[in-house]
């Protein structure tokens, strides 16, 4: 089901860049309610202990052949495209340890979190860190001061942080949309320094050294053989590689999932149901989008049922569906190139706040304000 208003978030219409207030999305009594009760008799909110078992060996296995790989080629440019496969390859792990996080993979929840913990630091990231972060923006998705998925990191995402912006970050900012992906190349740097930074702080942190063991442990396990088997300028650009690599996939995979969709102000009430689905956008393409975004496609199922395993998200993608349907609550799902047209055109229109007042009419009338 498709509104007028989805359509203009959709890219067929201009995208503004609105502020949302409780008024624009009348709540949904006991929507969700009745929803949880049709997946839970369902059976949907199973473990799938075989399919992740099957994918944990699917990672090895390919974690293993690019060892090989890496042993075999020696001295050789084509070690970048191993560069590139790890960097895949760690991803994958990146989305188990997401799902292991919210409690999909095990049986019970400390089982849940060392497993977690463990994926994290083997990919170079701080679960600690991550798990507070992404804790915040499920309960508070694309709300402004409460989701920091939305909290201006270079890229600014609601019009105030682009106004404030200077310096470089302004020039950047003006044009965000089209330096977005370039600049997920960073973004995996960008992940390990945040994790570092948030380990070494005085904030009281579970399993702070634990991380922190895993995590330097994984960087001399990675480091160390390919600066010693490579030439120095080849080692450089093989890690160059491995974390542009890892920067732009994760980025890729987790934009499409709230960019672009509606932004809602700090003070709004809305009920849990209209929160989830109205600020969650779908990505279609069934199996092969699964395995791409490791479920992250069916981005509203997952904001809905955090806990639910990967395998039984589309088939609550067609009772979600049906219930907004009902409902009248629009029910966001496009492709995946189609989402990244969205993204860049929505950031593109926040950046017009970081141009000057004369040329930009939304930074005029901040000012005016």
């Amino acid at each position: 089901m498709t509104t007028a208003h989805t359509r203009t978030l959709e890219g067929l219409g201009p995208i503004q860049p609105t502020r949302h207030r409780a008024s624009d999305f009348p709540p949904i009594a006991k929507a969700y309610t009745r929803v949880s009760q049709v997946v839970r008799e369902s059976g949907l909110l199973r473990r799938a202990p075989w399919f992740y078992a099957s994918v944990g060996l699917g990672i090895a296995v390919a974690l293993g052949g690019a060892i090989t790989g890496f042993i075999l080629l020696g001295d050789s440019w084509f070690q970048l495209l191993i560069a590139g496969a790890l960097a895949i390859i760690f991803t994958q792990i990146a989305f188990l340890s997401h799902e292991a996080a919210h409690r999909q993979i095990l049986s019970t929840g400390p089982a849940n979190d060392r497993l977690a913990r463990w994926l994290a630091g083997s990919i170079g990231m701080s679960y600690s860190w991550w798990d507070s972060k992404h804790t915040r923006h499920h309960a508070n998705p694309n709300r402004v001061g409460k989701d920091p998925d939305i909290e201006v990191d270079t890229i600014s995402f609601v019009e105030e942080d682009a106004a404030q912006a200077r310096g470089f970050v302004r020039a950047i900012t003006k044009r965000q949309g089209w330096f977005f992906f370039p600049l997920l190349t960073l973004e995996g740097l960008n992940l390990h320094l945040h994790s570092l930074k948030y380990l070494f702080s005085k904030e009281p942190i579970t399993g702070r050294w634990t991380e922190l063991a895993i995590i330097f442990g994984r960087f001399v396990v990675i480091l160390v053989p390919v600066f010693l088997m490579l030439p120095l300028g080849m080692a450089f650009a093989f890690m160059g590689v491995q974390f542009a690599v890892f920067g732009v996939y994760m980025g890729a995979s987790f934009a499409p999932n709230h960019k672009g969709m509606p932004v809602i102000a700090h003070d709004a009430k809305l009920d849990f149901f209209s929160k989830q689905v109205r600020t969650s956008r779908n990505i279609r393409g069934g199996w092969w989008a699964t395995s791409l975004m490791g479920g992250l496609n069916y981005q509203v199922e997952h904001h809905l049922f955090p806990s639910m395993a990967r395998p039984h998200l589309s088939k609550a993608r067609n009772i979600v569906r049906e219930h907004c349907r009902t409902l009248g609550v629009p029910y966001t799902e496009t492709s995946l190139i189609h989402s990244y047209a969205i993204v860049i055109e929505y950031l593109n229109r926040v950046g017009l706040a970081a141009r000057d007042p004369f040329d930009c009419p939304i930074t005029a009338q901040y000012r005016k304000a």
